[in-house]
């Protein structure tokens, strides 16, 4: 049988995003299905892709290349879309990079839960906007998209706990700033199917947010360290642009993320020169 590395391995080096999220639910079953009969799946060691597999389109461009479009047309809208799912594609490898890149680590078997849950419904969302785009006429890899998610994982390749501290305590928050008023946008157009794949990434986000959280004040915990102080270096050390308000802090708060973690990095890092905000 398979180690539970060698599973995220195998979904990191598959191209196609419709073939990687479906390999990406079979493992996620089978973890469960093992968990819940008792039934031992090692972790075991893997080397995963410093840069996970990817089709041959979306072209892949730096952020400030690619075209923006006003989401009040539809084919703005189409593109909010598709810049959408890339996000859950790059977010599928993610929460697989975080099982394989870091097994040197030694963490409990909920470590694990956590983060095949989080990838089985990141591929569940990347699947909803696929079948959005495709009714509206349009399909992933129609459109370029950008490399700066996965930045941060490669900025953090060696650090367990920046990785847990930029991705999902930081971009995986921003989604929940944001979506809201994506929601209303799709509202006014009447695309209710868009809608509710909205709704639903935003409700199963909270958990994404609320995982890395949890992960991080464990290691803090663990090597008795201040957990907002280290977020604070970590964030400072790797994080690429600014924390831009304003915030969703009702649901940062059901995540479990305090507002004197992201606040004070707010104001310090958009004062300073140079800095772009996260798109």
């Amino acid at each position: 049988m398979k180690t539970l590395a060698e599973m995220a391995v195998e979904v990191l080096t598959t191209a196609d995003g419709r073939e990687k999220t479906a390999l990406s639910h079979a493992h996620a079953a089978t973890w469960r299905a093992a968990r819940a009969e008792g039934r031992v799946i090692e972790i075991g060691h893997a080397t995963p892709p410093l840069r996970p597999a990817r089709p041959e389109r979306p072209e892949l461009l730096p952020p400030r290349d690619v075209p923006r479009r006003r989401p009040g047309t539809k084919q703005g809208r189409i593109a909010l879309l598709h810049a959408l799912a890339h996000i859950e594609l790059n977010a599928v490898d993610l929460h697989w990079d975080i099982i394989a890149r870091f097994t040197h680590v030694p963490m409990p078997p909920g470590f694990y839960d956590d983060w095949v849950k989080s990838a089985d419904e990141e591929s569940k969302h990347f699947n909803l906007l696929c079948d959005c785009l495709e009714s509206m006429g349009s399909h992933y890899g129609a459109l370029p998209a950008h490399a700066f998610m996965w930045q941060a994982a490669e900025d953090t390749a060696a650090d367990l706990m920046g990785r847990l501290a930029v991705v999902p305590m930081v971009l995986e928050a921003r989604g929940l700033d944001v979506t809201p008023g994506m929601i209303e946008i799709f509202q006014k157009a009447g695309e209710d199917d868009a809608v509710a794949a909205l709704r639903t990434i935003y409700a199963e986000e909270v958990g994404h947010v609320a995982y890395g959280v949890k992960w991080f004040n464990w290691l803090c915990g663990r090597d008795g360290l201040d957990p907002k102080d280290v977020f604070h270096s970590l964030v400072r050390k790797y994080f690429r642009g600014a924390l831009k308000p304003p915030f969703n802090e009702e649901k940062r708060a059901e995540a479990g993320l305090p507002p004197d973690f992201y606040w004070p990095l707010a104001e310090e890092v958009a004062d300073a020169p140079g800095t772009a905000a996260f798109r």
